[in-house]
């Protein structure tokens, strides 16, 4: 396992992380048990993954319970990043109350005494504008030790201009992958400010897997892309397919991303054993800075000017 980016605790962050989205949802997706989920999490620790991802509306909170038994004699070496905004049951919590009503959960949940990182979940553009209370309360949680780092997770470079231009996050979590690029656009100022840069949806929800054509059928939450989606993203796909002369892209779809130096890891969801090894194996693979270049090229003059809804 790689590492970059350094907690002052010393804890370093792996830049294969662990995306817990999936752990116990077996309502809107076909997650691991609970039982599956403690054993891919303690798996992970044994592969050196240290950074792991979640959020309290995750499986309706199972998703923190999961990895809170997972990382049992472990705390010290690992990194928890989880959110705050969205909870179970749909539950709307973007309030100072209900911001620190969600840490004191998920505390309990995760059966820890600090969260190494706590951010904004997708808040509206007036929070990223600085014209909310809600960054305030989570410095507050930080100087009273019960969070490290506070942040935001957001989806596209508009959103991503205002977090820096109005607030001075510790970390950002952003949506950045071969087929949506923009994000870096503003690497080098995420580099510059020393922000915990985490990558979401690094394989586009499985199309950068390769796996899926233009014949590909959805269910669940994949079901919400219609047939001029599913043909766009597959003219594309096969486009990354010869650029990266394999069928089988997902690690250098990995490799890709980690090619920037402002990134700090990639977080892609974990559901078995083997999608587990196989991101780590990724780091066995190499891209090389001709087809990072060609891929830019391909975003620039034909990905940008499509539609690519997530």
């Amino acid at each position: 396992m790689n590492y970059r980016y350094q907690f002052a605790s010393g804890k370093k962050v792996s830049v294969v992380g662990f995306g817990g989205w999936q752990l116990g949802n077996q309502s809107s997706w076909n997650g691991s048990s609970i039982e599956e989920g403690i054993a891919l999490v303690k798996e992970a620790i044994k592969n050196g993954v240290t950074f792991f991802d979640t959020a309290p509306n995750y499986a309706d909170g199972n998703s923190e319970k999961i990895i809170g038994e997972g990382i049992k004699g472990y705390r010290d070496q690992v990194i928890i990043n989880t959110k705050v905004g969205h909870g179970p049951n749909g539950e709307w919590a973007f309030s100072p109350e209900g911001i620190r009503a969600s840490v004191q959960r998920s505390l309990r949940q995760l059966q820890t005494n600090y969260i190494d990182s706590v951010i904004l979940h997708n808040p509206e553009q007036y929070v990223l504008k600085g014209e909310s209370e809600l960054p305030q309360v989570l410095k507050e949680l930080k100087q009273e030790g019960l969070i490290h780092q506070w942040g935001i997770s957001i989806d596209s470079l508009e959103e991503l201009d205002l977090a820096l231009k109005y607030l001075n996050p510790d970390v950002i979590e952003i949506m950045f992958n071969i087929i949506h690029q923009e994000p870096r656009y503003l690497f080098d100022e995420i580099q510059k400010r020393n922000i915990l840069l985490i990558i979401k949806v690094p394989l586009d929800s499985g199309w950068l897997s390769g796996k899926y054509d233009e014949h590909s059928s959805f269910t669940g939450v994949r079901a919400r892309w219609d047939k001029k989606t599913i043909q766009t993203r597959a003219d594309f796909v096969k486009k990354i397919k010869t650029i990266l002369h394999t069928e089988e892209i997902a690690p250098l779809a990995l490799q890709y991303i980690l090619s920037y130096s402002a990134v700090s890891t990639v977080i892609p969801g974990i559901k078995t054993k083997a999608h587990l090894f196989s991101n780590i194996g990724a780091l066995n693979h190499s891209i090389t800075p001709e087809q990072v270049q060609l891929l830019e090229t391909l975003y620039e003059n034909e990905i940008k000017q499509k539609e690519t809804p997530w």
